[in-house]
């Protein structure tokens, strides 16, 4: 049976889930706004706080603005906040030029006095790398997606020269630097909203009601429930058409194909492959895809008997046959994964010399590491779908099985959502089905944030895996100017991953997005980022 067959029958399958619907959501946010589905519960409004999910890659674009964005094809920064900058011959100083008269949103509990300016982009990154700042220590004091990089490290000052002007000055060169400037975690606060409720004593809101200037605003977070966004009418570049954004991240109910066919849901984040025939086959929804920058892939904790021994590590990678997941998982929609960097990346190594599926060699190097077949090992998985991997629990499962065919048990425990911050207790786990979105283009977003010894003491590196060699490569290709230099040293790193085997990458996923016919202006990038400024309702 073809792998297109078996989508049409887990299609029509699914259709039965509509046989008692619950009724359709309120009309008055169909005529004024859309309902989002489809992506995890957030515990945070403030993508500096995250590693990825629902703030990062959805809510920021709508809440805040950075100073700079990406291009979608190019991947090259582009203005935003700042109109535009310079850099020092010597790589170390970024003056940024901020446009005039940017108004921060009005609500309820918050009435600005006056437009965004320098002492804005300040304090919005000094609460990051300054341990001293009131807000630092606010909602834990982790700021893990900028730990991974060293961001703290590379700063020296951070200065206000003036309204309209802003400097960073760099204790080292950093090529890497404007694009992550441009990743939805850099955004810019109001300082004035922070004096507020310093003065209040409420700081905690900061992160629970924050105030940006995008082209929406936070009216209501209920966790577990629902987030409604407002429009703010005094948006810089033009009010956004609709009202109000709902957020939709109740598991109670119907799943989310079903609240997207009856109507609940006017857009649906990430349905998984299997739910793919259901939605093109229907005249009354459009299906968006986009080439995603992004890998699945299983972290082996390294700092953990018997993953310790890279013979081990080998056999694990040997055993899994990438082939059956693409076509039982991801129903041909996907590419073998054979480096965390996907092909589409400047940098990817095409003569990556990964290992491939050979169960009788994995066989072979567990007898010669004298692996204790009897023995237990734990995966933690994650339930949720996401656009590089739509269905965790069957790559779980498929897996298993693979590892179970050379002798290794395996036992899965699932959670609804793993965060890799947290995980750095090594008693607790030996693998982590685990994936990441870039957040730019450049190949120091997947491999620093994933492998580094940053990112180890960040806990984001949920391998535990620490090496120098890699890291080195990685700083001086950071400190290099020409792309061709960057790339060799950037293979190299692939090369120690291929050897070292810390992770073992599975596959790099598309990102599907459905959403009804009635909705137009809906976008979508390799980043996951698009605001939702331009959508309006045809009908």
């Amino acid at each position: 049976m073809s792998a297109y067959s078996r989508l049409l029958i887990a299609g029509f399958t699914l259709l039965g889930l509509l046989g008692c619907k619950e009724p359709s959501h309120d009309t008055a946010i169909k005529k004024q706004g859309f309902v989002y589905c489809g992506q995890d519960t957030p515990t945070t409004l403030n993508p500096q706080l995250t590693d990825g999910g629902l703030t990062a890659e959805t809510l920021s674009a709508q809440i805040f603005d950075r100073l700079l964005l990406l291009d979608p094809i190019s991947h090259k920064p582009l203005p935003d906040l700042a109109k535009s900058w310079t850099i020092s011959d010597d790589g170390l100083v970024y003056t940024f030029k901020l446009r005039d008269n940017v108004p921060f949103q009005h609500t309820t509990w918050f009435t600005p006095t006056r437009p965004m300016n320098a002492d804005d982009v300040v304090f919005s990154f000094e609460r990051i790398i300054d341990p001293d700042h009131p807000f630092h220590n606010i909602s834990g004091g982790r700021y893990p997606w900028f730990e991974s990089l060293g961001f703290a490290d590379i700063i020296e000052s951070i200065t206000a020269k003036d309204d309209h002007t802003v400097q960073f000055a760099l204790k080292r060169p950093d090529n890497s630097f404007l694009s992550n400037l441009a990743t939805s975690y850099a955004v810019i606060y109001s300082k004035q909203y922070g004096e507020q409720l310093l003065k209040s004593g409420r700081v905690d809101l900061i992160d629970s009601k924050p105030i940006g200037t995008g082209p929406f605003y936070v009216e209501q977070f209920i966790p577990n429930d629902l987030i409604r966004l407002k429009r703010n009418n005094d948006y810089w570049q033009g009010a956004a058409p609709m009202e109000q954004v709902v957020f939709d991240i109740s598991a109670r109910g119907m799943g989310n194909l079903a609240k997207l066919l009856s109507t609940e849901c006017d857009v649906l984040s990430s349905p998984v492959a299997s739910q793919l025939p259901v939605i093109s086959n229907n005249d009354n929804y459009k299906l968006l895809a986009q080439t995603g920058m992004n890998v699945s892939f299983l972290a082996l904790n390294t700092e953990r008997s018997p993953l310790n021994k890279l013979e081990v590590r080998e056999a694990i990678n040997y055993a899994i046959n990438r082939k059956t997941l693409l076509n039982s998982v991801y129903y041909g929609t996907a590419t073998e994964a054979k480096s965390l960097l996907p092909p589409m990346s400047w940098a990817y190594n095409h003569d990556s010399k990964a290992l491939s599926y050979n169960p009788a060699k994995a066989k072979q190097l567990l007898d010669a590491a004298g692996y204790d077949y009897k023995q237990v090992l734990t995966m933690w998985v994650p339930l949720e779908p996401r656009p590089y991997n739509p269905s965790p629990r069957k790559t779980a499962e498929l897996i298993q099985a693979n590892l179970k065919a050379v002798g290794v048990n395996v036992a899965l425990h699932h959670q609804e959502t793993i965060g890799r911050v947290g995980l750095t207790d090594t008693t607790k786990y030996d693998m982590v089905l685990a994936g990441w979105i870039a957040d730019n283009g450049d190949p120091d977003n997947f491999l620093r944030p994933l492998l580094s010894c940053n990112a180890k003491k960040a806990g984001l590196n949920v391998a535990n895996w620490c090496d120098l060699s890699f890291d080195n490569l990685l700083e001086i290709a950071l400190r290099t100017n020409k792309q061709d230099q960057r790339q060799a040293y950037y293979q190299q790193a692939q090369d120690i991953i291929d050897q070292q085997v810390p992770v073992i990458p599975l596959a790099h996923g598309v990102h599907f997005q459905a959403h009804n016919k009635s909705l137009g202006g809906l976008q979508m990038d390799p980043f996951g980022t698009r605001s939702f400024s331009s959508v309006y309702r045809i009908e």
